[in-house]
């Protein structure tokens, strides 16, 4: 894996947060579930706690939906 700089990191961890949501609110035959399944593993490894993942997944939804919480 490359080397992120702290600026990359959080925008990794903020389009894997953002891609999980989209997926989630695909309809049934368009979900890729297998892919969903890989990018919540993938950014439970980066995150560092739960709070930091209620933190992304709220800038998700805003992302998502334009609109805040």
């Amino acid at each position: 894996m490359p080397d992120l700089d702290l600026r990359e990191l959080h925008l990794v961890k903020k389009a894997l947060a953002i891609a999980v949501l989209a997926i989630e609110r695909m309809p049934g035959p368009f979900q890729s579930t297998s892919d969903q399944a890989d990018m919540k593993s993938l950014l439970d490894r980066l995150l560092t706690s739960d709070t930091e993942l209620a933190q992304y997944m709220r800038a998700a939804r805003i992302a998502v939906s334009g609109k805040p919480d």
